[in-house]
């Protein structure tokens, strides 16, 4: 394909991406408001323990806006079968008929691991809460601004997904040519480094559990990915030589 030919793929893609989650966000707007409560559970329980914790809306239309940031990150989510797939779908002509067979049973995995990492985010976001609001003076009250606490909780949640979702990509890249079981393996420290630290950041300090168990599976669909990578890299090398001695023969 040329490179016009791309950008009109890319545009095709992106616009299916785009009705999609719209579609989905008429539905994440009407459960919007038990999502709302959904994720405010953290915040009741606060109250009920403390007797001195609620969302604050600061704006007229904050409640409006809330159910708007609700509905589209529920978009994303209900949607994400349908975007997954065009990301898939984009790099499918740049690979052989072996190799779409072959990263297709990989890449459909990326379906569950994005819903597994948005649970995964929203089991741990009631922990974060919990630890954050315990540095509140025993004399104090705490009023969340309701805006900011929904941008936390729907950025944790979202960023886990995703987190959970970057082994496919990385099989992806290696597909295309961009990047070598190699280097993959290279960076392997780095990459269990990073994965440290996102899951520090996205559990609190006191809870280990928690950040072992966000950690584990990262580590492992990271490996997971280098050892498809691996195997792709072998069998394109053996090609290669086989090409190479049939030019010599």
């Amino acid at each position: 394909m040329s490179f016009g030919q791309h950008l009109a793929e890319l545009r095709k893609r992106l616009f299916i991406s785009a009705i999609a989650i719209l579609v989905a966000m008429v539905v994440g707007f009407i459960i919007s408001e038990w999502l709302i409560d959904q994720i405010a559970i953290p915040i009741t329980e606060i109250a009920e323990e403390r007797g001195r914790a609620i969302l604050n809306f600061d704006a007229i239309t904050g409640a409006f806006d809330l159910r708007m940031k609700v509905a589209f990150t529920a978009g994303l989510v209900i949607s994400s079968p349908v975007w997954l797939y065009q990301v898939w779908a984009f790099f499918v002509p740049g690979l052989t008929r072996k190799e779409i067979a072959y990263v297709l049973g990989f890449f459909l995995s990326a379906i569950p691991l994005f819903l597994a990492g948005c649970a995964a985010g929203y089991y741990v976001m009631p922990h974060i809460v919990e630890l954050m609001v315990g540095f509140t003076p025993a004399d104090a009250s705490n009023f969340f601004n309701a805006a900011m606490y929904y941008d936390f909780v729907l950025k944790l949640i979202i960023a886990v997904g995703i987190a959970f979702v970057l082994p496919v990509f990385l099989v992806l890249l290696n597909f295309v040519g961009v990047l070598s079981a190699a280097a993959i393996i290279k960076g392997w420290r780095v990459a269990v480094l990073v994965i440290a630290l996102f899951c520090a950041v996205a559990t609190p300090a006191a809870d280990l559990v928690s950040m072992f168990l966000l950690a584990i599976p990262m580590v492992f669909l990271y490996f997971v990915a280098y050892g498809v990578a691996y195997l792709h890299d072998r069998r394109a090398a053996k090609r290669q030589k086989v090409r190479e001695a049939e030019l010599v023969g």
